[in-house]
């Protein structure tokens, strides 16, 4: 009996863990004093909250970063073809 509960809390603490990791904390990312302040126009300007106009600039960034790999890429492939 011994050793089929140490396999299984051992087997229920990789689980979760794992579940852990899938579920991420609900509680909104920490904002600066300084950030809140440098955003606060545009976002109202924009008609956002600070934390939405922050997210749109990274969702920006990321899709800016993703367009410039993919054309590195092609670059890449183009001169592999040469």
């Amino acid at each position: 009996m011994n050793r089929k509960k140490k396999i299984n809390e051992a087997l229920k603490k990789h689980q979760k863990r794992k579940n852990a990791k899938l579920h991420r904390s609900n509680k909104p990312r920490y904002i600066s004093k300084a950030d809140r302040a440098k955003y606060e126009e545009p976002a109202k300007a924009a008609g956002m909250t600070i934390e939405e106009y922050m997210d749109s600039l990274k969702d920006a960034e990321t899709e800016q970063a993703a367009a410039a790999e993919a054309a590195t890429s092609e670059d890449a492939a183009e001169k592999a073809d040469a």
